[in-house]
């Protein structure tokens, strides 16, 4: 920026992007890793650089736009241990036909269910509670009793879990 000659000034800001270069041997094999290095020098001379760019930088108005912000759906979770896609397959399996694959599907979800709640809270969980959230959440069209499905049991999941974490 206090050399005049501008010619001058791009070989002494070439000089810096060589050694700018050999501080990252192993970058060297990334795509456009030469671009990268000319528009770090951009933004650290906060663009007041007045050489002869090899490549299209970066400008100051794209580095610093902030992002659209991003619509969320304002619809409320009746219960947020279970999450939302529980409750959208808890209402499409209420409308398929009785048979077979509606009561396995149920039996999955009851299940997923009770898993989420027990990452929600780790004490026991009864069943019936499982089976009270579902029928609520099916709007009574789900209504099943702890006779009619086997779930997991609750130390079977928690002990699981801790497996899981061992491992790591």
């Amino acid at each position: 920026m206090t050399i005049e000659d501008r010619e001058e000034r791009t070989r002494c800001v070439q000089t810096i992007i060589n050694i700018m270069g050999s501080l990252f041997p192993y970058l060297r094999d990334v795509n456009d890793f030469k671009h990268k290095l000319w528009d770090h020098l951009a933004i650290m001379s906060d663009f007041k650089l007045d050489i002869d760019f090899p490549y299209d930088i970066v400008t100051a108005e794209t580095l610093y736009t902030r992002p659209e912000t991003i619509p969320y759906q304002n619809y409320r979770i009746h219960y947020q241990h279970y999450g939302k896609t529980l409750e959208r397959m808890i209402e499409r399996v209420a409308d398929y036909e009785e048979g077979e694959e509606r009561t396995e599907l149920i039996r999955l979800i009851a299940n997923q269910m009770k898993k989420c709640f027990l990452a929600w809270n780790k004490e026991v969980v009864d069943n019936r509670k499982i089976f009270e959230d579902l029928r609520e959440l099916s709007n009574g069209k789900l209504d099943f009793t702890d006779d009619s499905f086997r779930l997991v049991e609750t130390k079977d999941v928690l002990h699981n879990k801790k497996n899981k974490i061992r491992k790591k």
